[in-house]
């Protein structure tokens, strides 16, 4: 059984629904993980925000505005007086659950719960529409088999488990609807997989059912071999394995959440990007099958802080290095990349939230200088050093642009580089002329 993901541009609307059950219509039995409709995260957060502000006044009108989104949605989308009145009633009690967190104290659990709606109400609509069209579609609720451990990772048992329970008690159905990225955590409050969630969810379902295939459904055909927001003429990616795949996606490829690559490797599931927009257009294929000798893609990284760490010598030098790892450790700080000399250590980090911190422990053993406002581009694909030229070609490429650093990836699937911000739009349009003609 394949596992087939909408996101939410693909259910921005009553038509742009209709396509995507057309869509899922066809062949054979799936499930099916869908999104919230574009901008609907984004006012419940909204929302949410209003309520920890107190404010009740705006989170009223926000809520009737997008409560009145919704009657219009509805009222194009189905052709029956009776599935429009289902549809009505189901939302219009997700708008009153949502009003309910008006009183009393509200908390970051409370907001994860109003958020959760979004899912539920595209689903909603979805199931009943498939109904009125003749289908036989079955909604199981995330909420009732996707769950997380108490570290916050994914319990795949359970899931397994739930999941199959949940299944073998709708034999018949041709369809079955879940909502992606919601989830309840190791306590069963209603949490989340965080943005892009639903990538993960699919792919979640996938191991779990040991699926044939993954299908990420978007508004564009395929990962592409550049950002096609910043450099004219990009072309689909065909054939991706999950290693550069998986580095396309964290280093800014909007297309694929990184997190939903490692279940599909792992459980060997083959994933398959396609267009909601353009359904007969082959897509990307991502598989543990890995292409030879060749550059795949380039993506870009923003929001990159450069750190350069100069060692003061207070600490013998095997010592330094693992003062400053500990460091960052300890403010749960992530490293993208690293380069090291005999006395210093440079390092690049995407969220600077304790960053004053990791400066001040650092400051007795070092001198700590920054470079903010950065980007990293990555380039993908068969970089083994066997492959002579590869690297020659990427650097001559940015001859007139500075670079600030660079690191060859530990996997051989992928070349970093630093640079400022400024120039990032001028670096992957020379990349792209030079690497893909």
């Amino acid at each position: 059984m394949k596992v087939l993901k909408f996101g939410g541009t693909s259910l921005g609307s009553s038509q742009r629904m209709k396509n995507v059950a057309q869509l899922i219509r066809e062949g054979e039995k799936k499930i099916v993980v869908l999104s919230a409709m574009s901008g609907t995260t984004n006012t419940l957060i909204d929302i949410a925000a209003c309520f920890y502000q107190k404010d009740k006044e705006s989170a009223y009108e926000i809520i009737g505005k997008h409560e009145q989104r919704y009657a219009i949605e509805i009222d194009q989308l189905f052709s029956t007086s009776l599935y429009k009145e289902k549809a009505q009633a189901e939302i219009t009690n997700c708008f009153h659950h949502i009003w309910s967190f008006s009183e009393g104290p509200f908390t970051h659990f409370e907001e994860k719960d109003i958020v959760a709606q979004g899912e539920i109400m595209s689903c909603c609509m979805m199931n009943y529409y498939l109904q009125e069209c003749g289908v036989h579609s079955v909604l199981l609720p995330a909420l009732d088999f996707m769950r997380t451990t108490v570290d916050a990772e994914p319990d795949l048992d359970y899931i397994s488990e739930k999941l199959t329970s949940l299944l073998n008690q709708n034999k018949d159905a041709e369809i079955y609807i879940t909502q992606g990225f919601i989830c309840r955590n190791a306590f069963g409050q209603v949490d989340n997989l965080k943005r892009g969630g639903s990538d993960y969810t699919a792919s979640l379902i996938g191991a779990a059912l040991h699926s044939e295939e993954i299908q990420i459904w978007t508004d564009i055909d395929g990962m592409h071999n550049n950002d096609p927001r910043f450099v004219n003429g990009t072309s689909p990616v065909r054939q991706l394995n999950f290693e550069e795949a998986a580095k396309l996606a964290y280093f800014g490829a909007k297309i694929l959440h990184p997190t939903c690559i490692l279940p599909a490797k792992t459980h060997n599931i083959p994933v398959r990007l396609l267009n909601t927009l353009d359904p007969a257009a082959p897509g990307t294929l991502i598989s543990n099958t890995a292409e030879k000798g060749k550059i795949k893609a380039v993506a870009a990284k923003d929001g990159i802080t450069y750190v350069k760490i100069k060692s003061e010598r207070s600490l013998v030098l095997h010592k330094f290095l693992s003062k400053v790892f500990e460091t960052f450790a300890s403010y749960q700080t992530p490293v993208d990349m690293v380069t090291t000399s005999e006395i210093g250590v440079s390092v690049t980090i995407d969220d600077k939230t304790h960053l004053p911190e990791i400066i001040k422990e650092l400051q007795p053993y070092a001198s700590v200088t920054l470079e903010e406002d950065m980007v990293i581009i990555c380039v993908v694909g068969d970089l083994e050093w066997q492959n002579i030229g590869f690297e020659a070609s990427i650097i001559n490429s940015l001859k007139d642009i500075p670079v600030r650093m660079i690191s060859y990836g530990g996997s051989n699937s992928n070349v970093s580089l630093v640079m400022k911000a400024a120039d990032k739009k001028r670096a992957l349009q020379a990349l792209s002329e030079s690497l893909f003609g």
